[in-house]
């Protein structure tokens, strides 16, 4: 069986963030069920690549969930709607803040419909002066601390290209569903989840906070940065931890020719050996990390000066070799093609009945019990009458009826 297997989801998520966390839901093993206005969720119809398809946009955010089409505008939705709340473990949301409750349905109303609910909301920002601000991906980036520590020294705050506003909150999302659920099997009672996505971002970046506070203390000697201000700077590639890393070019010289190099303590001296500078490794100028802490920018441009004549697979090769931290920059079009994200499920293709085979992501907790197989996403209302059969008890005349009124 499925981990989730038995839980209802009603997904009233659109977008990234909420179809991200309850897409990991519904590969657990979660009976997710996407409820969406007659018009379908705005990204069906955002950056196509095929005129008459979903694009991939909302396939690779919506596998292995069934689509109902529902109009909460019309007072029977809307009482539709209170049957399936009640039918429901888990719902889920990321509409604007009090956007449910203009619908009629506070927390409070929900809660009453169905004591064992679990709500989870995910919103821009918490309470405060933030609330109604809106948030996307770079927004969140930009006021969770990401935005100010990514880039080089001497340019702009970068975006990273992760997810990390609105995957990353749906991660956290799923992980606050998943405590809700196993708390209610001991109070049976549901409870309210509440996430936002400057939260998330920023618990991404607590590193950046903790060199924060250390720079009370002085320089942060890591970091790559020749002066120091009272905020923590952008460091480009530096590793940002105890041990010193940087990016190097590789042979031939495009623009994902790089490897992320790690220099351990104990990797100096085979490093030393694999540049052609063997003496180095006793050189006392060189050989401890307190010497190289100072000149981290000459050590790597020496490195550098090695890897620039070797493709990054061979440099791979060669510092694996040596058990030294290392990892080549990988394009997209990398991954991809990469066999062994394939062969671990992390890679995969899909049949659609109007696309063909796409490629998407596959579940990236595996579980030793119960393995996730991904399923294609969801036609627009493509389970209408299944879902509202089995919740509902509405039958084929009624459903023809409710899609003639504009109601589904």
């Amino acid at each position: 069986m499925s981990a989730l297997e038995g839980v209802r989801v009603l997904d009233m998520t659109h977008v990234q963030s909420g179809p991200s966390a309850t897409q990991i839901l519904a590969w657990l093993g979660a009976d997710v069920v996407k409820l969406e206005a007659p018009t379908g969720d705005i990204t069906r119809r955002q950056l196509r690549d095929l005129d008459d398809a979903d694009s991939l946009y909302f396939t690779m955010l919506n596998c292995n969930k069934r689509s109902i089409t529902l109009n909460m505008k019309s007072d029977e939705g809307k009482e539709m709607f209170t049957e399936l709340v009640a039918s429901s473990d888990v719902l889920v949301e990321n509409f604007g803040p009090g956007t449910v409750d203009r619908m009629g349905f506070t927390w409070d109303r929900l809660r009453e419909l169905n004591p064992r609910l679990i709500y989870a909301s995910i919103k821009g920002f918490g309470d405060g002066p933030y609330t109604h601000y809106k948030a996307y991906e770079v927004v969140a980036q930009a006021m969770g601390g990401s935005m100010s520590t990514t880039g080089f020294e001497e340019g702009p705050p970068l975006a990273t290209g992760a997810q990390i506003g609105d995957s990353g909150t749906g991660i956290h999302t799923v992980a606050g569903i998943l405590a809700a659920l196993f708390q209610r099997e001991r109070t049976d009672r549901g409870q309210r989840v509440s996430v936002a996505m400057q939260h998330a971002v920023l618990n991404l970046c607590r590193v950046k906070l903790r060199d924060q506070q250390r720079l009370a203390h002085g320089p942060l000697d890591e970091y790559p940065n020749d002066s120091f201000g009272a905020e923590v700077p952008r460091s480009g590639n530096a590793s940002g931890g105890g041990q010193p890393g940087w990016a190097l070019r590789c042979s031939p010289g495009g623009p994902n020719d790089y490897i992320y190099v790690i220099v351990q303590p104990q990797g100096w001296a085979p490093i030393a050996r694999l540049i052609g500078r063997p003496e180095l490794a006793e050189d006392p100028d060189w050989a401890t990390p307190e010497a190289r802490l100072s000149k981290l920018d000459k050590m790597f441009g020496m490195i550098e000066e090695w890897s620039a004549h070797h493709g990054k697979w061979d440099v791979l090769a060669s510092l694996n070799a040596h058990g030294i931290p290392c990892g080549p920059i990988l394009s997209t079009r990398e991954l991809i093609e990469d066999a062994s994200l394939a062969d671990n499920g992390m890679i995969v293709t899909v049949d659609h009945p109007e696309r063909g085979a796409f490629t998407t992501v596959g579940c990236p907790i595996k579980l030793s019990e119960s393995p996730v197989a991904v399923r294609r996403s969801p036609l627009l209302g493509e389970h209408n009458g299944e879902v509202y059969q089995e919740r509902l008890g509405i039958d084929a005349d009624r459903l023809t009826a409710l899609k003639a009124n504009g109601v589904i």
